[in-house]
């Protein structure tokens, strides 16, 4: 063990903690263990110099990861593949003729009225496995007693589910995410590049909240200070409550294919980038009086939408760069959240199972972790997107 006498070095940090010093620069090199991958010869005891150090205590990192993507998952089936969606149009009024009755003219019920019906068909899946090797025999001589070796077994166990977790999180968002840019591309015009979605703009389903703001407030905030301005947050939630109300009432103006559509509170999934969700909560709600009133609907956070770049900062959080399903491309960054009936998007016909196999000749055996599951957006249902541009 290689043991350091600091008494220089603590004694100098008492007077720095008791206000006896200035702060100095402290050389921590000798008092901080960051750990080596391996043994080596210095780890020998400090008397004979020849007996090995032993190990004293083992920590296996085994922590669960619950993930962050939003509750999508649906359900599965044991036979067939295909998902269909059947819906029906509103049908058209006609006349009543009760109150207009004309002698001799013939009023017959004999008439048949088709209902227009129309059927989706969702029909695509992707599957994955994560393979993982175990042995017993081999490692024993690593570890003091078998509840050292049952806990290296299930730190391994525990990293394959965190994978499994990490992966399946960002094929939802991936849903997710989709879905978000085929409205962005379906409801806002065409900047003056063809094919190229003017993001300073806003839709009916595409809400540019900035715009919005800056148009009814007569400002001029930029997307960089949007997040700490507690008068636009306050704008936002206002307005996302709104839409989250009109999305009740049936129209035809929230989802991209023009559907008659309309989707309860409790249908709907409010999803918010985390930094919007958090802004909101320290700068508004932490110093109002009637909470409730600048509360948001139940919703679920996300970090990011596709990741945190290497600087977590907004541009990379709330950022979308996607080929779409329908072959658009959409990139651009500053959205903050979006709500969608639970019906427009989800991953279904789950299927995870684990096969094993053990080789007798090797003395191992192997785990493969088997995950399948279909993943769906549904045009014709309600979606909306809030963000900044």
């Amino acid at each position: 063990m290689n043991v350091t006498k600091l008494h220089d070095l603590v004694n100098t940090t008492t007077s720095e903690i008791l206000g006896e010093e200035v702060v100095l620069n402290e050389d921590l090199s000798n008092v901080v263990d960051i750990g080596k991958a391996i043994i080596d010869s210095n780890n020998v005891d400090n008397y004979v110099k020849k007996l090995v150090n032993h190990i004293g205590k083992v920590v296996f990192v085994d922590r669960k990861y619950d993930g962050s993507a939003p509750s999508v998952m649906m359900d599965s089936w044991e036979f067939g593949s295909i998902l269909q969606k059947v819906s029906s149009d509103l049908p058209n009024a006609v006349e009543n003729e009760s109150f207009d009755l004309t002698d001799g003219h013939d009023y017959s019920p004999d008439v048949f009225y088709k209902p227009s019906v129309s059927a989706k068909f969702f029909n695509s899946k992707i599957t994955f496995e994560i393979s993982q090797s175990f042995t017993e025999r081999q490692v024993k001589e690593s570890f003091s007693d078998a509840t050292q070796l049952n806990g290296f077994i299930s730190m391994l166990l525990t990293s394959v589910e965190n994978s499994m977790t990490v992966k399946v999180d960002s094929l939802i968002m991936r849903t997710v995410n989709n879905m978000t840019a085929e409205t962005l591309f379906n409801d806002l015009p065409e900047s003056g590049t063809a094919g190229v979605p003017d993001y300073t703009e806003t839709g009916s389903k595409a809400i540019n909240l900035l715009k919005m703001y800056n148009t009814e407030r007569g400002e001029s905030l930029t997307k960089a200070d949007c997040l700490s301005s507690v008068e636009f947050i306050k704008f936002a939630v206002y307005k996302m409550g709104i839409y989250s109300d009109r999305l009740s009432k049936i129209s035809t103006l929230f989802n991209v294919e023009g559907k008659e559509r309309f989707t309860p509170k409790a249908s709907q999934n409010l999803v918010l980038l985390a930094d919007f969700a958090k802004a909101n909560e320290t700068f508004v709600l932490s110093g109002a009086q009637n909470k409730e009133l600048l509360t948001l609907p139940t919703y679920e956070s996300v970090p990011y939408w596709q990741g945190s770049g290497t600087d977590y900062a907004f541009g990379s959080i709330s950022k979308l760069d996607v080929k779409t399903s329908s072959g658009d491309t959409v990139s651009t960054d500053g959205i903050l959240g979006v709500i969608f009936d639970r019906n427009a998007l989800g991953v279904t016909n789950l299927d995870r199972r684990v096969t094993t196999n053990y080789n007798p000749k090797a003395e191992f055996y192997t785990n493969f972790n088997k995950f399948d599951a279909g993943y769906f957006n549904d045009l014709s249902e309600n979606f909306l997107v809030f963000f900044v541009g």
